[in-house]
């Protein structure tokens, strides 16, 4: 098994190749593993080109929702965003809280920090910062957001407790979040599960939903619940590497699977 610093180590080198090559590794949507495997992470991705505030360049193809859509961010907000990447939820949320606003973005990978900056440079934003530093450890004093989104983020997280606690600790009482992230339901096979490429890819790295929204419960949040449900349907060429034929037929037609949920809370006042 292994530790969570070699797990950060492996996530921060692929997400940084991803930054400096400007896309998902060997394409515009797909990433290679050790073994130059291609995945195709569209499978995952929502649209994002005609939400306002869009910016193609920060829009790397990471994500697996659209937190924004359902985080209710109004004018004058101040907005975290973890996991920033190259600043796409960052720069659809700025749209929402405008002038008056306040957005953040965090990320631990110092490439899509210069991306982001980069990007935001262009736009001229003056309320607009991108921070580097640790999920599980943020950089950010107490009661810092009224409103804190994710993408396709969390998962990648090793220690989820101290990640969902951190995010209790930064968000102001009454505020909320919305975070769109990949869960499982029922056990994978084994194979798909220990797969490094596919947890880099925000899959094998998932836990069960259930386990994921009793996180969210224990770090104090109220009014937890998942407001979309998205199947992830893996494509036959993918698990052909991991799975038999009969495998591939079992793992359809069971309930089992991986699937995107974008999920909300409060913290109470």
């Amino acid at each position: 098994m292994q530790t969570n610093e070699k797990i950060k180590k492996m996530v921060k080198e692929k997400y940084g190749e991803i930054a400096e090559k400007n896309s998902s590794c060997c394409g515009p949507t797909s990433c290679c593993g050790p073994t130059s495997k291609v995945i195709d992470y569209t499978i995952m991705q929502d649209d994002y080109s005609n939400l306002k505030g869009y910016v193609a360049d920060a829009d790397l193809g990471l994500g697996c929702g659209l937190p924004t859509e359902l985080a209710g961010i109004e004018e004058g907000n101040t907005v975290v965003d973890l996991g920033s990447g190259a600043g796409n939820d960052v720069f659809v949320s700025r749209a929402l809280v405008g002038e008056s606003g306040k957005v953040i973005g965090l990320d631990f990978t110092q490439e899509m920090i210069d991306k982001a900056n980069d990007n935001n440079r262009k736009l001229g934003y003056e309320n607009v910062e991108f921070h580097l530093g640790e999920i599980e450890k943020m950089p950010l004093e107490n009661d810092t957001a009224d409103v804190v989104v994710s993408n396709c983020v969390l998962n990648l997280v090793p220690d989820k407790k101290k990640a969902f606690a951190e995010m209790h600790r930064i968000i102001k009482p009454g505020g909320h979040f919305c975070v769109s992230d990949i869960v499982l339901k029922g056990e994978l096979p084994a194979e798909l599960k220990k797969s490094a490429e596919m947890y880099a890819g925000c899959v094998s790295g998932a836990i069960q939903q259930a386990d994921y929204l009793m996180i969210i419960n224990n770090a104090g949040f109220k009014n937890v619940e998942v407001k979309k449900t998205k199947v992830i349907e893996l494509p036959d060429n993918i698990l052909n590497d991991y799975l038999s034929k009969d495998e591939i037929n079992i793992f359809k037609e069971s309930k089992i699977g991986i699937f995107s949920i974008t999920v909300v809370g409060n913290k109470n006042f």
